[in-house]
């Protein structure tokens, strides 16, 4: 897990042209996307070694970072209702302990402010240095942290598997759909860039999709 610095970031919707400005707190994101090695040792399944875990839905990353939390010994972020009707839908059953120290997703704005690193451009250094996308991925997902990583230390924020985060992406117009980061390998450069906004509905599970667990630590006594 890196420690990342508080700051402030701007967020844009080239869809409706709107940005907003988001101060962020300091908190604690994983180096690299999880693994499939990772997601295995949580939840017995297939251990696909360094290749990042992909085709997990909102609800999986969710409940991954519970199982994760429980194993480590922190306190779950998540409390999870009944959700078996809630799966269809915005994640109404689901409940966020903000007050936790147990892993999360990534709210947008901590996603994006952790891409940018301090940086104000498009990317955060040469595409091909620092992402597999479609020009150079061969048309495959490739192992983590085999790319240049930002100056904090976080590998393929760009390509390779998008990233859910916690958000939900436009209520109001596409109701339950969540935010998607950071572009995949079968995605053009253009889908390739920090401000881009991906949505999908929760439950989807496809194979350039995956998460990169965060963590709000502690206060210090």
């Amino acid at each position: 897990m890196i420690t990342v610095p508080g700051g402030e970031v701007t967020l844009t919707d080239r869809r409706t042209q709107r940005s907003w400005t988001v101060d962020v707190a300091p908190y604690l994101l994983a180096a690299h996307p999880l693994t499939q090695a990772a997601h295995a040792r949580t939840t017995g399944t297939p251990d696909g070694g360094q290749l990042p875990a992909h085709s997990l839905s909102w609800w999986d990353a969710v409940r991954h970072c519970n199982a994760l939390s429980l194993q480590e010994g922190f306190t779950p972020a998540y409390h999870l209702h009944d959700t078996t009707d809630d799966e269809d839908g915005a994640g109404d059953g689901i409940t966020w302990d903000r007050n936790a120290d147990g892993y999360r997703l990534p709210t947008e704005a901590e996603w994006e402010h952790a891409c940018r690193a301090g940086t104000t451009g498009p990317r955060y250094g040469p595409l091909d240095d620092i992402a597999w996308h479609r020009d150079n991925s061969e048309e495959r997902i490739h192992e983590v942290a085999t790319r240049h990583p930002n100056t904090w230390g976080l590998y393929d924020m760009l390509g390779n598997v998008w990233e859910w985060c916690w958000d939900l992406y436009d209520p109001e117009v596409y109701g339950s759909y969540r935010v998607l980061k950071g572009g995949g390998w079968y995605d053009p450069h253009w889908s390739c860039r920090t401000s881009v906004r991906r949505r999908s509905h929760p439950t989807l599970r496809i194979e350039d999709v995956g998460l990169r667990p965060a963590r709000t630590p502690r206060p210090q006594p």
